[in-house]
């Protein structure tokens, strides 16, 4: 296989520079030739498989990274669909989401994250988060909390997971369902616990960027409550319950609710059951990019913080999906990374709250200061397995000169 791999090679999920088909760049925001390079064997024969069994959907690839993944973060159940935002709207309906049902969500995150509340039926209610974290924080949480709130979806973001414990204890004082936006969280644990088993249940997207990713769209839920899985399988197909997955009559079985099709194709499975094989291996890569990225930056001038893994009242293992620092004139830096041939991404340029499609919710700025203030500064490095030492050298020591040079 050459070394244009297939895939994409620069994740989308708000404002990015730099992307890796641009004979310019010297350290794109994301690329997986090299991962491709590496798994291709394994990856044909897989692929073989597929086009031999001749069912591209919801196959026998689909049924075995189900188990796979199931047993790679220990959860009872594992129910692949064809996005991680598809994930979350069905765990939302599969745990009785009713219309006007209140969710509550940080003002800090991907869109997706109350557009799906709003998908399955429910009405976004928003809190503001940690500072330092950058995930929801639980005393907004409890201050934004009604007698028509059922939800808390906490969003384990960037490298870290939300104050479970904190939030749990709110769920269980309130009696509400805890739903876990564990999109970006493979391999975070808690207490040994990984990421979407503390609640109901949680979700995991395969975003071609994410730390486990596939060559498009695909996502899972986890859960280990065996009800809330044959639910949200059935949702996934058309409310079909019963055995379809792997099993070409089910399509034939009898519709008990109104489902969609949300089917994980099995190229995609195909993918990420190569991929997982090397996902631990990928984590170890992450975490020494990281530690680079840190004793290089450490003291640089008009960085305003570096990733800060906060202590918990348990224990905690943290799984740097994106390096996120918060530095002035972000925009400036964006740019003149750029114009140096090194890709970023803004995470996320506008707090939720302050979007027009929520408008109706009536939120004004100055409501969630924190989140606020973290879509003004944040900025998202390249961070990726396929990285060399060199490429981080070069990434920091552009920051530097940038910063260095505004100070003066």
């Amino acid at each position: 296989m050459s070394s244009a791999s297939p895939g994409p090679r620069n994740g989308r999920r708000g404002r990015a520079t730099g992307t890796a088909d641009d004979p310019s760049v010297q350290v794109p925001f994301f690329t997986q030739a090299r991962t491709f390079e590496a798994l291709w064997p394994e990856i044909r024969s897989r692929l073989t498989e597929v086009f031999d069994d001749g069912k591209f959907s919801h196959g026998r690839q689909v049924a075995r990274f189900e188990e796979a993944l199931a047993r790679w973060t220990g959860a009872r159940h594992a129910v692949g669909v064809n996005s991680g935002t598809d994930a979350l709207v069905l765990l939302l309906r599969a745990c009785g989401l009713r219309p006007g049902d209140e969710v509550v969500v940080p003002a800090f995150t991907f869109v997706a994250s109350a557009s799906s509340v709003v998908l399955a039926g429910g009405r976004p209610v928003f809190a503001d988060i940690d500072p330092v974290t950058y995930t929801i924080d639980p005393k907004s949480v409890a201050a934004a909390v009604t007698p028509r709130t059922r939800v808390i979806m906490p969003v384990h973001l960037f490298c870290q997971m939300a104050d479970m414990d904190a939030l749990l204890d709110v769920a269980h004082h309130h009696r509400l369902t805890v739903v876990e936006d564990s999109a970006e969280a493979v391999g975070m644990r808690w207490n040994g616990v990984h990421a979407g088993l503390l609640g109901a249940g949680g979700v995991l997207s395969f975003f071609p960027t994410k730390t486990l990713g596939a060559i498009g769209d695909a996502g899972a839920i986890l859960t280990d409550d065996p009800e809330l899985a044959e639910t949200a399988a059935a949702l996934r197909h058309h409310g079909r319950f019963g055995r379809t997955l792997a099993h070409f009559p089910g399509i034939s079985n009898e519709t008990a609710v109104n489902g969609v099709n949300s089917k994980m194709d099995d190229i995609q499975a195909a993918v990420l059951l190569a991929k997982l094989t090397r996902l631990h291996e990928d984590i170890a890569r992450r975490a020494r990019l990281v530690a680079a990225y840190t004793e290089r930056l450490a003291g640089t001038p008009g960085v305003l913080r570096l990733p800060t893994v906060v202590p918990r009242t348990a224990r905690t293992d943290p799984v740097f999906y994106v390096y996120l620092v918060e530095v002035e004139r972000r925009d400036e830096l964006a740019r003149y990374l750029a114009g140096h041939g090194v890709g970023t991404e803004t995470y996320y340029p506008a707090p939720l709250h302050l979007q027009e499609c929520f408008a109706h919710l009536g939120y004004r700025r100055g409501d969630f200061p924190h989140a606020e203030r973290a879509c003004e500064r944040t900025i998202a490095l390249p961070l990726y397995p396929d990285m060399g030492l060199d490429d981080v050298d070069t990434v920091c020591d552009l920051v530097r000169r940038f910063t260095t040079r505004r100070q003066a």
